[in-house]
């Protein structure tokens, strides 16, 4: 029985309609792709302008004729009640409701109708399926936070009971737990890994420490997929060294859907199917292909809630080599909420920091984990968990290097933590600002 596709369809996802659909829709040749994309969105805008007030009120100086003249939809406007932007024909009680994971610092509950819904998990089973995983057959060993409360603890248990999946805690990385989690690797047939990159990668080092390559003990392991947190380069190396499979990139959101999954030829590749993409300037003007900007985003079938124009506070680049049918993202820079100021009035991604002090921070395994937070314009604080206190040479030296990379004058404090705090969901966030920008 498959189990999976019974779950969705329980739920009133049909699941064979939205294969059927993605089907047909990958199969059109690039100029029919352009055909599709713009009547697609010009649909879309027309449905929500005739049945969605809220819509309706945003957007009501649009011109069909003119994409341009279609408003930016940010996180803000949509913090309301839910019932104030549902379409006319819906209700929250015949939809798929959920909770933005509140990452970018505006959460907020959202919709999506049943049919919507249904081609998000056609494209997210196409992409698994690259890699020779069925989700009504393959066995997950599952890095993500469960609620704590128990109506929604059981809930997800029932859900991984039916996604045949095995959840492994994100909030105790401890050496005791991963000696657990080693032992159940060897003692199941895990076809492949899924979660929040951190929690993935502190294994990784757990295993490296041991010596062992995981594929040798659970030999029927395919492949890893990391998601909701950045992947660095030397993180994929590790995890590919100590997975002994090859490690894929997801990138998607919530409320929306699968966005861009590393393909077979190490592309990040953007779902064009079922959303339209666009990177825009400060000024809300679409950038050439090649250059960094908020990543804007068209949901081109959701007609319980509009996300069109729909900002998801991430910035990005875009590929010289894409294709309106195959877009490919070249880089995921960060969140926009992410960025620091400088004394100077200079701006710079909150990674950049991260990059910075990484690869001196980590270089000979005393640290295991790190975040940095800025706590004034001058003043930013690296907080970890490592082994053994930093010594003042390396202090010294990342000190440098943060004045190097940024600018004269920068204080670098540290604090040294048995454990980092994560989000309820179980994420760890890389970054964070403590001042208004």
């Amino acid at each position: 029985m498959k189990l999976f596709d019974f779950s969705l369809k329980l739920n009133g996802f049909d699941i064979d309609k939205a294969r059927s659909t993605l089907e047909h829709i990958q199969s059109l040749s690039t100029a029919e792709y352009e055909t599709y994309i713009y009547e697609k969105r010009r649909e879309i805008v027309t449905y929500h302008l005739a049945h969605n007030s809220f819509f309706k009120q945003f957007g009501n100086n649009i011109n069909l004729e003119n994409w341009n003249s279609v408003p930016i939809m940010t996180k803000r406007h949509l913090q309301q009640p839910l019932k104030t932007r549902l379409s006319n024909d819906f209700s929250s009680k015949d939809i798929y409701v959920n909770k933005t994971s509140g990452s970018s610092g505006d959460p907020f509950i959202f919709g999506k109708d049943k049919w919507c819904h249904a081609l998000t998990w056609a494209v997210i089973i196409n992409r698994f399926n690259w890699y020779n995983i069925d989700f009504n057959k393959s066995r997950q060993g599952r890095f993500y936070g469960i609620p704590l409360n128990k109506k929604g603890y059981y809930k997800e248990r029932l859900k991984d009971y039916f996604s045949n999946r095995f959840r492994f805690s994100v909030f105790d990385l401890s050496d005791k737990a991963f000696e657990k989690t080693l032992t159940k690797f060897k003692n199941s047939s895990f076809d492949y890994i899924n979660g929040y990159t951190s929690p993935i990668v502190q294994f990784a080092k757990f295993l490296r420490k041991k010596a062992v390559v995981l594929s040798s003990l659970c030999p029927t392991l395919k492949v890893c997929v990391v998601t909701s947190e950045m992947l660095f380069e030397d993180d994929k190396i590790l995890l590919e060294k100590q997975f002994g499979v090859p490690v894929v990139n997801e990138y998607g959101a919530s409320e929306l859907d699968l966005i861009a999954f590393q393909n077979p030829n190490d592309e990040w590749q953007v779902n064009s199917e079922t959303l339209y993409i666009e990177i825009l300037d400060e000024k809300d003007r679409v950038l050439p292909l090649g250059e960094e900007g908020r990543i804007v985003i068209t949901s081109l079938y959701n007609c319980a809630h509009p996300f069109i124009r729909y900002d998801i506070g991430d910035i990005g680049i875009l590929s010289k080599k894409s294709t309106l049918k195959k877009p490919l993202l070249e880089k995921l820079i960060g969140r926009t909420n992410d960025i620091a100021i400088l004394p100077s009035g200079k701006k710079a991604a909150g990674l950049t920091f991260y990059y910075i002090t990484k690869s001196v921070i980590e270089d000979d395994g005393n640290v295991s984990e790190f975040i940095i937070e800025q706590l004034d314009y001058d003043h930013f604080m690296i907080k970890y968990v490592s082994l053994s206190k930093l010594t003042s040479e390396k202090e010294t030296h990342i000190r440098t290097e943060m004045e190097t990379y940024l600018e004269p004058n920068i204080k670098t404090t540290f604090q040294r933590l048995k454990k980092l705090e994560r989000s309820k969901s179980g994420k760890l966030k890389q970054f964070i600002s403590h001042i208004d920008n």
